[in-house]
């Protein structure tokens, strides 16, 4: 269960991260209840995941590392924002560097 808190935790904290655009983009208060209320639960998926028995560094990192790569492509998607070659091979090392926590938490 502790990574379906993980999960819901990123998916959260990326919605949140959205949100916060729309905010900055003079989208008004309902954008920034938004940013507000999926950081807070994004936090509290992430307690609950620790709580659940997973480690620090391990839901952490998997926490910033998948929030940083489903951000750039969602802002690719939704905003237009660039994506570049450069870009997306620095989301195939966040892939390999979350896997090789994982892995290394296994031992």
């Amino acid at each position: 269960m502790n990574w379906v808190f993980l999960i819901g935790a990123i998916l959260t904290e990326v919605t949140a991260t959205l949100c916060l655009r729309m905010a900055s983009q003079g989208g008004g208060r309902k954008w920034l209840a938004g940013t507000l209320a999926g950081y807070l639960t994004a936090f509290a998926g992430l307690t609950l995941a620790l709580d659940g028995g997973l480690a620090l560094g391990v839901a952490y990192g998997i926490w910033a590392a998948a929030g940083v790569a489903l951000t750039a492509v969602a802002s690719h998607l939704l905003f237009r924002e660039p994506l570049t070659k450069v870009m997306g091979a620095g989301i195939g090392l966040i892939v390999v560097g979350v896997l090789c926590i994982e892995l290394g938490a296994a031992h």
